[in-house]
């Protein structure tokens, strides 16, 4: 590019004009004060420094521009990005998953009375739970690093990717930033897990995730939310069983006058007599006693569960209550008169409910809105055929045919134009659907299997679906026959003077036409069929047009002649006459 008397080049001059521009937006855009830009600046900066990593000496030696270049901003719908988002939904949808079994952690000793903590379970749980928010930390981590689309900016009909770091920095920190951190708080934090899971679904249906385009994620979505609520319901029942239990030891020792952190294992007097009146307090079989009313809690107190160190046994049969009671809206739940259980006896009914009503309306979303688009059109066009043929005064027989071969149409098609979607296709994808398609039907024709794949494919190119009902007279014996059928399904009958032939799936019909595209004396006149061709059944059949047919012998006129007997005929009598003349010429040299 010419500026001026100079030689400029165009992508530094662009670069140059973007970079002021950039500095000129950050500029107008930017309502911070100096000290809070400056901070801004430093923890972009930081997390520049943890990704050059190993590079960072060899940075030194690169210049101030070309090191702000190695800052590479992540583009929002790249490939990359769509995976990352993905791996980290799955993270945040193990961590919901990972919480609950802290409250398998009390465990009730059935021997001494006391409660006991499983040290082992504990240790796994935090430890796996620690390696789950430094994913939350790496995720937080790329937040800086990754652009996003202004709305008010369009670049050829697409939204500019903003890639300035500040610009960046401040949308992360007002937006999502205070969820991420009490995500990672080492408490369990279920309400901003489950936040943060659904700006990853917009994002990854933003970004056209092919994944997230499929029927099945919603569906697999919602019965991953019943089984996760049915988890979380039953470690809650599990924790709120070995809760009742202690209470009840709390009112026994009130009552006793004993110690309180008697209680607890760690703090427990070697003697009997506390766990024998523990035991008659608060028997662990509650059949016909009205000592203390564990009400909802009385299974697990009964089974024995919340005294089992088999962490399967106890998680499996927990799981099972929750599961059970979630899909029976808590119908056979019977509860005391302590209002905790009863909250939690309402909170198991409505979730129960609201996830099946998910389900349900997921269910008809992804498997009938279709259905009921397709029912439309074809109500709405059964609807224009009765108005045209009340126009035009048809008679009744005659409408019911109508109807009858449009209600076979429908139930063969569901309403899909399949020629449109093949025709929308690349050309070799279409040439690889007619092989798959036509191939083994017009492979039955003998001339045909003799032909090449190149004349194959251009003959399969001008096959298409045809449909017949019932009682339906495709060929009469003298009329023209304008096509050759393949039949797909169905039963047909030809019948002539001396009999009769019966077609099947896999049979075709109209031979005759290809004797006649064969033909270098046929222009126009068509073959005359000498049998009447009658639909006993419902029929679908590939169909060739004559004039398709003819076509293709043109373009391929030296294959077709050299299959035809009347070509060979004119061949054969060509070379014998030329042998002839060669033969009379010969024996005619000595005479001169």
């Amino acid at each position: 590019m010419i500026r001026g008397n100079k030689f400029v080049r165009l992508e530094d001059w662009i670069s140059e004009k973007s970079n002021s521009s950039e500095r000129q937006h950050s500029r107008d855009v930017g309502f911070y004060t100096g000290k809070h830009k400056q901070t801004v600046i430093a923890i972009s900066d930081s997390i520049h420094s943890w990704e050059m990593g190993s590079d960072r000496f060899e940075g030194l030696r690169i210049p101030a521009k070309e090191s702000a270049t190695k800052r590479k901003i992540l583009d929002p719908q790249s490939s990359f990005l769509q995976k990352w988002n993905m791996i980290f939904l799955l993270v945040c949808l193990l961590a919901l998953s990972l919480d609950p079994f802290f409250f398998y952690i009390p465990v009730i000793d059935g021997f001494q009375k006391c409660l006991h903590l499983d040290r082992k379970l504990g240790t796994i749980t935090c430890v796996l739970r620690t390696l789950l928010d430094l994913s939350y930390a790496l995720r937080m981590i790329f937040q800086f690093r990754t652009g996003f689309i202004a709305s008010s900016s369009h670049s050829f009909g697409k939204g500019k990717v903003v890639e300035d770091p500040v610009i960046i920095a401040r949308r992360y920190l007002t937006s999502n930033l205070i969820i991420d951190v009490i995500s990672i708080l080492p408490l369990p934090q279920y309400v901003p897990r489950f936040m943060r899971i659904y700006p990853l679904f917009k994002e990854l249906r933003r970004s056209s995730c092919p994944l997230m385009e499929r029927r099945w994620v919603g569906i697999g979505y919602n019965i991953f939310l019943g089984v996760l609520f049915s988890h979380v319901i039953g470690a809650c029942w599990y924790f709120f069983s070995v809760e009742r239990e202690e209470t009840c030891w709390r009112r026994a020792c009130e009552a006793a006058s004993c110690h309180s952190k008697d209680l607890y294992c760690g703090n427990h007097r070697a003697n009997n007599a506390l766990s024998t009146f523990l035991e008659d307090s608060c028997p662990s079989i509650q059949l016909g006693s009205n000592i203390f009313n564990f009400g909802m809690f009385t299974d697990a107190v009964d089974s024995g569960v919340v005294g089992s160190w088999n962490f399967s046994k106890k998680f499996i049969y927990c799981f099972w209550w929750g599961l059970h009671n979630l899909s029976s809206f808590g119908q056979n739940l019977q509860t005391s008169t302590y209002i905790g259980e009863i909250l939690f006896a309402l909170v198991v009914s409505v979730t129960g409910m609201a996830l099946i009503s998910m389900l349900i309306n997921t269910m008809i979303q992804v498997y009938l809105q279709s259905l009921t688009v397709r029912l439309e059109e074809m109500r709405v066009k059964m609807r224009d055929v009765n108005q045209w043929m009340s126009h035009r005064m048809l008679p009744e027989d005659l409408r019911e045919r109508i109807r009858t071969y449009e209600q076979y149409k429908w139930r063969t098609t569901r309403g899909v134009d399949e020629k449109n979607i093949i025709d929308a296709l690349p050309k070799y994808i279409r040439r690889d659907i007619y092989r798959h398609l036509y191939f083994d039907l017009i492979m039955r024709v003998p001339k045909f299997a003799k032909m090449d794949e190149q004349m194959l494919d251009a003959i399969c190119d001008h096959l298409r679906p045809v449909l017949y009902t019932k009682d339906s007279l495709i060929f009469r014996e003298g009329d023209a026959v304008d096509e050759m059928l393949f039949i797909l399904n169905g039963d047909l009958v030809s019948v002539t003077t001396n009999g009769a032939v019966y077609l099947k799936a896999g049979d075709f019909y109209g031979e005759g036409l290809l004797t006649w595209a064969l033909d270098p004396r046929s222009k126009s006149k068509l073959h005359v069929s000498s049998r009447t061709v009658l639909a006993l059944s419902e029929v679908e059949a590939f169909a060739l047009l004559a004039q398709d047919l003819k076509f293709v012998a043109s373009q391929f006129q030296h294959t077709f002649r050299y299959f035809s007997v009347q070509w060979r005929t004119w061949a054969a009598g060509c070379i014998q006459a030329a042998w002839r003349r060669h033969c009379r010429r010969k024996q005619a040299k000595p005479l001169c």
